[in-house]
């Protein structure tokens, strides 16, 4: 057996809920599946002596869901004061629109058609609520509009869907594109050197105790994965099923429909920089 110290990033062993740093507690939704792991991690962020508390992710439209993070919250002294986004799929944010009912909360988001309440997130924005400081940062490449929140206190970021907690994310063309993904991945291994992050607080799976470590091995896994999609183009594989059965045949087949999003992004990757015809 593996031990949690030798897996990419140093997943957190234990419970996914609960508190995860000073500052952020985790709510998981009960929306388990291949691509959510265990499920939609919902954050609830707050300085420790603030009643105020923002909320990352409501997740999935489960009023059961919903309806936990409040009494998470409320358990701990908080009133929920906002509520940010880091992209539009659904497992993150299909419950905003009601729980903003709940709350009484806006949503902020990067695209305007998420948002609630007017006011939307721009790239370098920093969060106040409640006294706390949450940094905006732009992170395209699973989506056009992802975004991570750095949380300096904790020397901590949630990364959306851009870094998971357990094995690796989708980069979901034709929306998602490789090569803004990978600048993202630099982004945030440069957030880690510069600004001293050590802990990634993911949309799925564990919390990662080794940012840099998780960061590396994501860079590492897509210049592989590239350089096998581009070995099978060369080698007759032309259509992006064909790269899938021959890159992606040690993953669950189940899988195989996102890894051709995957797949499709590569392949217009290397298009575009002259690697393949």
């Amino acid at each position: 057996m593996t031990s949690a110290t030798e897996l990419p990033g140093r997943p957190r062993a234990g419970a996914l809920g609960g508190p995860a740093t000073a500052r952020a507690t985790c709510v998981l939704a009960p929306n388990p599946s291949p691509m959510t792991l265990d499920g939609t991690n919902t954050w609830i962020v707050a300085e420790p002596d603030s009643d105020l508390a923002v909320v990352i992710d409501p997740g999935p439209l489960d009023e059961t869901h919903l309806q936990a993070v409040v009494a998470t919250a409320e358990a701990a002294g908080k009133r929920i004061a906002l509520t940010l986004l880091t992209h539009g799929h659904p497992d993150h944010s299909g419950g905003a629109a009601r729980f903003a009912e709940l709350t009484g909360t806006h949503v902020r988001a990067l695209d305007p058609a998420l948002r609630l309440g007017g006011e939307g997130l721009g790239i370098g924005d920093v969060v106040t609520t409640g006294g706390l400081e949450l940094h905006v940062l732009s992170t395209p490449g699973h989506t056009a509009d992802s975004l991570c929140f750095h949380l300096p206190a904790d020397g901590a970021v949630f990364t959306g869907d851009t870094v998971l907690g357990r094995g690796t994310t989708v980069v979901a063309h034709p929306e998602g594109r490789l090569g803004d993904y990978l600048d993202s991945l630099r982004r945030l291994r440069a957030l880690t050197v510069d600004e001293g992050v050590g802990t990634v607080l993911p949309g799925h799976g564990p919390v990662l105790d080794d940012a840099c470590g998780a960061v590396d091995f994501y860079l590492v896994h897509r210049a592989k994965r590239l350089a096998q999609v581009e070995t099978a183009v060369e080698s007759g594989y032309s259509t992006p099923s064909e790269v899938v059965a021959h890159v992606y045949a040690d993953v669950d087949h189940s899988l195989w429909p996102a890894a051709e999003l995957s797949v499709r992004a590569q392949l217009e990757y290397l298009g575009e920089h002259g690697l393949i015809q």
